[in-house]
């Protein structure tokens, strides 16, 4: 520690400590046992956002990480306010988001006495977040925090929460700010063997039907552009999972759009047919393996990813590579040379030719991917963020990515009510990209009390809800699945979304016939504030292709015809 201590409350001393690591913004709501910090803030040089809801704080903190790269900091107060945190600190432990959670407590003297609006949530979170901590000693604070940013955004990032009993806001410390961080056993390795990393380009010499299979990883340590310089001198193709979608970009003509369930035929076709697969900031997840005993059966694995623990959990791999993306991928350039891929690459143009991703369009009703593609028209450059269900997979396969940070949604824990206060988060972070959250009528109820937030503070956020009157993924299982037994799945005429927004101030524009949908995105955007369009869409549309839940990646059903 360097520099002259100054004395100052605990409460002073969070402040203090949230300059020193250059947080912009927190998202939070106030209460009891955080009086003395919300104290400090109201003088503080530092942009707090009342949110409606917690958990409303926690999700946007997440999307201002995913849109800028920089740690997202939220704040609650104890018991019920803690506890509201949970989905979302568990939403970015399983996607690899940095963030840094605080939460006030009781007083010291009264933990583990079931206090008026106690709750044990360093216990309640142990398993959702990279590391946490519960401060005993005001002395302590600043040493905690400092390692809280740096355990959240080192190595794999993920959220670390930080407990701050009431006592410690008030007891004074004499304030010195860490200069560096020392934790035993916390070495995250970011430079690749350069053996394995050879052992790769010998593997990759005579490959003839190699893949790039590429994820959140490639994101969140900024390689994009070393992944397209691998993939151009490769002369291999590449497909990126729900969370890496923007690592590469859309129109390049390698690009092979997204595998698994609900991924492009000719995506999970050339995984199928690889004779390498080249796994890059990935963790095999579920829905792109489909039946891991049929995945990739004839190709040999190479593993890049920043987290041992994830190599060969699901998946083995033959070459594993741990390590950063981004350094591993500039090495791997200079040790590549270009792959006899011509036959490959003219069998994966006959596939896209063959079985491309497409719908029925119609004069009479909307087609949800009609929205997306006159979206990605009217603003090519937007960040798109979505809820979760089929909005969100027609987002995924509809809309032109060409930058990492332009879509961010809810991969691995598949969270309802994410997608708009991670927009504010998103727009908060990036107040220079047009943001619209791409919502279900059922995920945008969830956290529809935010309009007051973006209404207040006049953040220019588009609105953009599918509504087909049904909790839609859920029914689309039911046709399916269930003999088309649609069992509380239907929502229709639930709430007028146009009322409602004008309720809270905001501009409201319903949709009903496919003549509208370009010239209300186009008022959206020109009204430059909070917008809601309330898009009437075709009830029953599905997403397709699909791939039955236990079945192999190429077992695909296709469902355009049976809408």
């Amino acid at each position: 520690m360097t520099g002259k201590a100054e004395r100052m409350t605990g409460a002073r001393a969070f402040v203090e400590c949230l300059y020193r690591e250059n947080v912009e913004i927190i998202f939070g709501y106030p209460g009891g046992v955080l009086l003395p910090i919300y104290d400090e803030l109201y003088d503080a040089h530092l942009h707090h956002l009342l949110v409606r809801h917690e958990q409303a704080a926690v999700h946007a903190a997440e999307g201002y990480a995913r849109a800028t790269g920089k740690v997202g900091v939220c704040l609650a107060t104890s018991g019920p306010g803690a506890t509201n945190l949970v989905t979302g600190i568990a939403n970015a432990y399983m996607d690899s988001v940095p963030m840094v959670a605080f939460t006030g407590q009781v007083p010291s003297s009264m933990l583990g006495n079931d206090a008026f609006q106690e709750a044990d949530i360093t216990g309640i979170t142990m398993p959702i977040t990279k590391h946490n901590y519960l401060v005993q000693d005001v002395k302590d604070l600043p040493r905690i925090i400092k390692e809280a940013f740096h355990i959240a955004s080192t190595g794999r990032p993920g959220p670390v929460l930080v407990d701050i009993p009431k006592d410690i806001t008030t007891d004074e410390l004499d304030f010195v700010y860490p200069d560096t961080v020392e934790l035993r056993g916390y070495k995250p390795t970011f430079k690749g063997n350069a053996q394995q990393v050879k052992r790769a380009a010998s593997v990759l010499k005579g490959a003839k039907r190699p893949v790039i299979y590429a994820g959140g990883g490639v994101i969140g340590s900024e390689a994009s552009k070393e992944l397209l310089a691998f993939a151009e001198k490769l002369k291999a193709p590449v497909t990126t999972t729900l969370t890496g979608i923007g690592g590469f970009p859309n129109d390049n003509e390698l690009y092979l759009g997204m595998p698994g369930m609900h991924g492009t035929k000719y995506a999970n076709y050339a995984i199928q047919e690889s004779d390498v697969l080249i796994a890059v900031g990935v963790r095999f997840d579920d829905r792109v393996t489909g039946k891991t005993t049929s995945f990739a059966p004839n190709a040999k694995i190479i593993h890049i990813d920043i987290d041992p623990a994830e190599i060969s959990k699901i998946i083995k791999v033959d070459v594993p590579i741990v390590g950063d993306a981004k350094q591993i991928l500039g090495s791997l350039v200079d040790q590549v040379s270009e792959c006899d891929t011509k036959e490959w690459l003219d069998k994966i143009a006959t596939w896209k030719r063959d079985f491309p991703l497409f719908y029925v369009n119609r004069d009479d009703v909307i087609k949800p991917q009609y929205i997306l593609e006159q979206i990605s028209e009217v603003c090519p450059d937007a960040i798109i963020v979505t809820e979760v269900g089929q909005h969100q997979m027609w987002a995924a396969q509809y809309f032109n990515y060409k930058e990492p940070r332009t879509f961010i949604s809810s991969g691995g824990l598949g969270t309802m009510g994410y997608g708009f206060p991670a927009a504010i988060g998103a727009k908060l972070g990036r107040p220079d990209k047009i943001v619209v959250d791409v919502s279900g009528d059922g995920s945008f109820q969830m956290n529809s009390q935010e309009m007051a937030t973006i209404v207040q503070n006049n953040i220019p956020i588009i609105i953009a809800i599918f509504n087909n009157g049904y909790l839609g993924m859920v029914r689309q299982w039911q046709a399916l699945f269930f003999e088309h037994r649609y069992s509380h799945t239907t929502i229709e005429n639930s709430v007028d979304f146009v009322k409602l927004a004008e309720a809270y101030g905001a501009m409201g524009i319903r949709v009903t016939k496919p003549s509208e949908v370009k010239a209300a995105i186009e008022k959206a955007v020109e009204a430059n504030g909070p917008v809601l369009i309330d898009f009437v869409i075709e009830r029953e549309e599905n997403v397709s292709p699909m791939v039955p839940a236990g079945a192999a990646i190429n077992e695909i059903l296709d469902l355009e015809d049976t809408q």
